[in-house]
């Protein structure tokens, strides 16, 4: 199944509000992305019958096993090309912003050179 950009950055806020907060709720949703409710509760919907996330009674969201995977393999991108951007100077905040843009378009074989050029930079700076 393809899954959109949208859909994909809804499940990595979901994943980053988990760190962060421990539970995650709609309303954290739309704080975080700057979304208004009906548009969180529409993704959420979608994101749910597709078996992404779960809902509980007490509305606390939770990320499925295939939810999950989605996640943090977009979060992950999202943190390696922000080290890529501070790495060639780019002030945090500027690359945090950036990173959004390109991590879910770039192509897996020019990711996967960036992460092992982001690895050996830190290695050789002793991070």
């Amino acid at each position: 199944m393809v899954i959109h950009e949208s859909a994909e950055n809804y499940l990595e806020s979901i994943l980053i509000l988990q760190e962060r907060l421990g539970q995650v709720r709609s309303i954290d949703i739309v704080n975080e992305m700057n979304c208004s409710k009906p548009s969180v509760s529409i993704a959420m919907k979608k994101l749910r019958e597709n078996g992404y996330i779960q809902m509980g009674p007490d509305g606390h969201i939770t990320l499925n096993d295939s939810g999950m995977k989605i996640a943090a393999r977009i979060y992950g991108r999202h943190k390696t090309i922000t080290r890529l951007f501070t790495l060639l100077g780019v002030a945090p905040s500027i690359a945090e912003v950036d990173a959004c843009k390109v991590e879910h378009d770039l192509n897996e074989e020019t990711f996967r050179r960036i992460e092992e050029f982001v690895k050996r930079e830190d290695q050789n700076a002793g991070k």
